[in-house]
């Protein structure tokens, strides 16, 4: 009888765990990893993409935690140690977000994340992902030769998002500064339902992307690309026609502050398209490098750098 008894208690207790467990509130996690650079001004715009994109998913509130890696100290066993963390931490109703910004190569086999030491391969990088419960993941592969990673990641439940369409495109990317401005900017909501999902940030860092290759009158060299079919076959525009789009849309990156940015002043939206137009000039230089005087091109880079930081300043007033 007593026997019975401690089994109806502990089966009470059980029960009780589980009906608390299944309304525990679901948490976002996410993971921003800035790469190596290879020259000064990358590792320094690198570091400031992942700092901007750090300060806007903080704003998530406290079901978010935000973890971001960036410097030299950002090894392949960081990273490793970083994910493999999350294993006992991240539950199954969870959301998981990696971020990655930098570099990446492609041998022709293997696409790699390029890091301090040796890189991390994007079969490697699946790997890790593979072992977080969360059902519901989403990578945003803000690198050069991206669309190469595609194949490895793609797994039922996950969204994969490439700034490029293959391992081909291997110029240094600016996707990811349209991918952080979706999440600043209220018009990327385009459904108006006060958040910005990672289809609507795909659309408009997209949209944005190519818009500046057409405003500067460059070739363009990156062409991004979502899946969200647990399939490698990204499609550019997704649609019910192509089966691409409902995970990514149900998929909430981030709130926008939509009072606080329609209020803004016209001298603050001046200095807002003041600093878009730096940004996109310093992203010019850097594809005419090659066909620079070292010294001119770093004069010139500083003056961009320092009227940047200047109409920073302003906007942060």
């Amino acid at each position: 009888m007593a026997t019975a008894q401690k089994m109806g208690d502990g089966m009470r207790t059980m029960l009780l765990f589980l009906v608390l467990a299944a309304t525990l509130p679901a948490a976002n996690y996410y993971v921003t990893i800035a790469g190596l650079g290879g020259a000064p001004e990358y590792d320094t715009q690198f570091a400031k993409w992942a700092a901007d994109l750090d300060k806007e998913l903080k704003t998530n509130g406290p079901e978010a935690h935000v973890i971001t890696l960036s410097g030299t100290g950002v090894t392949r066993q960081k990273v490793q140690e970083t994910l493999t963390g999350l294993n006992a931490e991240v539950k199954p109703v969870d959301a998981f977000a990696l971020f990655l910004i930098g570099h990446g190569t492609f041998d022709g086999t293997d696409y790699k994340f390029n890091l301090p030491g040796p890189d991390i391969t994007a079969s490697e990088l699946a790997a890790l992902l593979n072992r977080i419960p969360a059902r519901r993941q989403l990578v945003v592969n803000m690198t050069s030769c991206s669309g190469a990673s595609l194949g490895p990641l793609a797994k039922k439940g996950r969204i994969v998002i490439t700034a490029t369409k293959s391992g081909t495109e291997k110029n240094a990317t600016v996707f990811a500064r349209y991918w952080i401005d979706a999440l600043k900017d209220p018009s990327a909501d385009t459904d108006k339902n006060g958040t910005v999902s990672a289809l609507e940030g795909y659309a408009y860092a997209q949209r944005k992307t190519a818009a500046y290759f057409e405003a500067e009158k460059l070739l363009a060299t990156e062409h991004a690309m979502i899946s969200d079919t647990g399939t490698a076959n990204a499609v550019r525009d997704p649609k019910p026609e192509n089966g691409n789009g409902l995970l990514a849309a149900a998929f909430t990156i981030i709130r926008p502050d939509t009072e606080g940015a329609s209020s803004l002043s016209p001298d603050k939206q001046k200095l807002l398209a003041k600093k878009e137009d730096l940004e996109a000039k310093i992203d010019r230089l850097k594809y005419q490098k090659a066909a620079m005087p070292e010294q001119e091109y770093k004069q010139q880079l500083t003056a961009l750098l320092l009227e940047l930081a200047r109409t920073q300043s302003e906007i942060d007033r």
